[in-house]
């Protein structure tokens, strides 16, 4: 049987002058690195895209984390707030496909943006700018660090008793990333928390009645996943999943 093949998000990024649809080598890295499959970027070009053809085709989906923010009109009338990046396009290719991928029973895994347009494609909210909450701690990276220190251990997991990440954690905290401006304000319908920070921002979730692994988490799995367990072991449930998807086909 050929390899699976994992449809990864892009971002629609201006270079010079030109377009182009982009993800971190990371991403792409830790799919090769913990299963293997074959990843597939997927552009970001909104309802120019057949995602039915897409969905016939792929075996899992990694929604990538990003540089830019979902837009708030998305979620909400709030305007847009200052010193935020968007791309309107990836939410326009996202929001609809992550329902349709999940109703299809494709597994799926989101992370950090992807877990904040899960959230939002199931009819969550978002805060803008979680550093400006009271009551919230600053979950942004420092810049003045280096890749290694703004990718280290920022706090720990409270984890939710017979969730997916406490069966597959070797401790009760685990210690995770914290690289992002927005989180979740109100959860999705149908969602279900797997995992809060010590402030209480939800930090992951699952679809409640997926057919399939369906999980998000706002942290980074994929740096150094090689070398963290958990990190690693979030990716192997994510391979054992598309692996089924695809004997079942």
């Amino acid at each position: 049987m050929s390899k699976p093949i994992i449809g990864i998000s892009t971002c629609h990024e201006k270079q010079g002058l030109h377009y182009y649809h982009q993800t971190s080598e990371k991403y792409i890295s830790a799919i090769l690195d913990v299963f293997d499959a074959v990843p597939f970027l997927i552009p970001s070009m909104g309802d120019r895209l057949d995602l039915d053809t897409l969905l016939d085709n792929v075996d899992g989906f990694l929604f990538t984390g990003s540089y830019s923010n979902i837009e708030p009109k998305n979620y909400s009338d709030q305007p847009n707030e200052n010193g935020t990046k968007h791309d309107a396009k990836r939410d326009a290719t996202t929001l609809p496909l992550i329902p349709k991928a999940i109703h299809a029973g494709i597994p799926v895994l989101a992370i950090c943006r992807g877990f904040q347009e899960m959230n939002v494609a199931f009819g969550g909210t978002l805060h803008q700018k979680v550093h400006e909450i009271d009551g919230l701690n600053d979950h942004r990276e420092d810049d003045s660090l280096d890749l290694q220190g703004q990718y280290d251990f920022s706090h720990s997991l409270n984890l939710v008793e017979g969730g997916i990440l406490a069966s597959i954690s070797s401790e009760p905290n685990p210690h995770v990333n914290s690289v992002h401006w927005q989180g979740v304000a109100t959860l999705g319908d149908g969602l279900e928390i797997e995992a809060t920070s010590p402030d209480g921002l939800v930090e992951a979730f699952r679809v409640k009645n997926a057919k399939s692994f369906a999980l998000a988490v706002q942290w980074h799995p994929e740096y150094n996943v090689s070398n963290i367990p958990f990190y690693k072991a979030i990716f192997q449930q994510f391979g054992q999943a598309v692996n089924t998807f695809r004997g079942n086909k």
